[in-house]
């Protein structure tokens, strides 16, 4: 899922991940990954993109 706008509100986006793999039946099946597509040094936070990955069963 991608995730718009600062790290602090990744926790946002995750819950939907979390949600939506309830609703579907899967399960979490090893270690979370991020893909930072943004560079914060360049990037406002509003503006941060970032990939959240699962790994599911």
């Amino acid at each position: 899922m991608m995730h718009v706008g600062p790290s602090l509100t990744e926790p946002e986006t995750i819950d939907a991940i979390l949600h939506f793999m309830d609703e579907n039946g899967l399960k979490i099946n090893g270690l979370h990954h991020e893909i930072y597509l943004s560079d914060p040094r360049k990037t406002a936070p509003e503006k941060m993109k970032t990939i959240i990955r699962y790994p599911v069963k």
